[in-house]
């Protein structure tokens, strides 16, 4: 674990993954600082590179976690329940692989159950295991509806997310108030109308509550 905490991972030219140390991620972030016209060695900054390095292990933590693993244990014992089962508004902080820019924003999740179930609280980790790695919406999206589709074999798996942008708030076009909606509709929320209606009315049914 001591050795863990002494490494990112990284991608070697070549392919595959190799370890970076603090002390090179810290003398990346020092000379970014200097890039930008600061002094990296005065008072307010001189712990700054440090501070980077456990920011950024925080921010992209979902690299070192196996989604899968956190679906792994499932649960049978329903009474026959098959029902639509609705996880709605997860929050979630993430960050655009293109500028490195947050991206914040709510997810909902929803599937219909055949003979087997997760808690709800696993639905919520595979989000966020997803969101702490560069993104893109889009990928983000069928990300987490593959990862429930692969663990519990549903009759259908459906995941909407809006997000706001930062790439596009703080820097660009300098837009804010709008977000970006993405959805993935597996089994029978993409092949029956109906079921997907009453999924969507749940997720819209926020801007009245």
């Amino acid at each position: 674990m001591a050795q863990k905490l002494d490494i990112i991972k990284g991608e070697a030219p070549g392919g595959g993954v190799r370890a970076v140390s603090n002390a090179e991620a810290e003398g990346a972030f020092r000379t970014i600082l200097q890039w930008i016209g600061e002094d990296p060695d005065r008072d307010g900054l001189r712990e700054t590179p440090d501070r980077l390095v456990r920011s950024f292990r925080e921010y992209f933590a979902g690299y070192d976690e196996d989604p899968e693993q956190v679906l792994n244990k499932t649960f049978s014992e329903v009474e026959g329940y098959d029902e639509m089962i609705v996880l709605r508004g997860v929050t979630f902080e993430s960050h655009c692989e293109h500028h490195v820019a947050p991206i914040i924003g709510r997810v909902w999740v929803g599937y219909i159950p055949d003979r087997r179930v997760v808690g709800i609280s696993k639905l919520a980790r595979v989000v966020e295991i997803f969101s702490r790695r560069l993104q893109i919406q889009e990928r983000l999206t069928a990300q987490i509806a593959n990862a429930v589709e692969n663990a519990l074999k549903p009759r259908g798996v459906a995941v909407v997310v809006k997000a706001a942008h930062h790439c596009m708030i703080s820097r660009g076009v300098h837009k804010r108030g709008s977000d970006l909606v993405t959805s993935r509709m597996l089994g029978v929320f993409r092949d029956q109308p109906m079921t997907r209606s009453e999924f969507l009315s749940l997720v819209n049914a926020d801007k009245t509550e």
